[in-house]
């Protein structure tokens, strides 16, 4: 990748805070390798209940990058496995590459309760949340999720030693269940704290908590 190539890629995202859907694609960007000039959108209360109400193909998080225009956390998932094939984005064996396919899928169409419940937010941790009942399969669901990936690909991450596109889309909930301190199994606590301290994570959790508090918080964030 050139310096010109780098400095074209601009990534339009929202609070670094609450929006889960802007950490996933800043994520994708720092699995392919790809620096990008970040472009946030007005932080006013309106524009962000817009933004965040919306559905997952609301257009942020957006990658600009050698004349496309790309959104949707899952096509700029593809997109950048395809301008990245070195990066391994995705794993190499196919079996293993459509099941992590899946399960990236399935946080992005599914799991609303959960996102109700317990939204993002990287500025507060508790020590104990009344989780509602509607949200507890969402939370089994994916434990079930962790744990086959954990036992199956041996860790630290989703499919192995290495993060992937899963683990982009995974990371906004791993934050959610230390924020909320939701009760998990030792292999799931685990992971969690792998997240935590993946580096490109810690980079945009120190940015969040510098993030100036401008903006009403939302009771939902999808």
């Amino acid at each position: 990748m050139s310096g010109d190539e780098a400095i074209g890629a601009t990534l339009t995202i929202s609070s670094k805070t609450y929006s889960a859907w802007s950490l996933r694609g800043w994520l994708l960007c720092k699995l392919a390798g790809l620096e990008v000039v970040e472009q946030q959108v007005a932080n006013d209360a309106a524009n962000r209940a817009e933004l965040l109400l919306l559905s997952p193909s609301v257009l942020v998080p957006r990658l600009s990058y050698m004349g496309a225009s790309v959104w949707d956390t899952l096509a700029i998932a593809e997109f950048l496995n395809e301008q990245f094939p070195e990066a391994h984005m995705l794993p190499a064996e196919t079996i293993a590459r459509a099941h992590c396919r899946s399960i990236s899928g399935e946080i992005h169409s599914g799991f609303t309760n959960l996102r109700s419940a317990l939204p993002m937010n990287l500025k507060v941790r508790h020590t104990s949340f009344p989780v509602f009942s509607g949200a507890r399969p969402d939370i089994e669901r994916i434990e079930a999720i962790w744990t086959d990936c954990l036992e199956r690909y041996g860790g630290p991450f989703l499919f192995g030693k290495e993060p992937t596109v899963a683990d982009a889309m995974y990371a906004p909930v791993a934050t959610r269940f230390v924020t909320y301190a939701v009760s998990l199994s030792e292999p799931c606590e685990a992971y969690c704290q792998t997240i935590a301290e993946w580096k490109p994570m810690k980079e945009w959790a120190a940015a969040a908590r510098a993030e100036p508090e401008e903006m009403e918080e939302l009771d939902v964030e999808f």
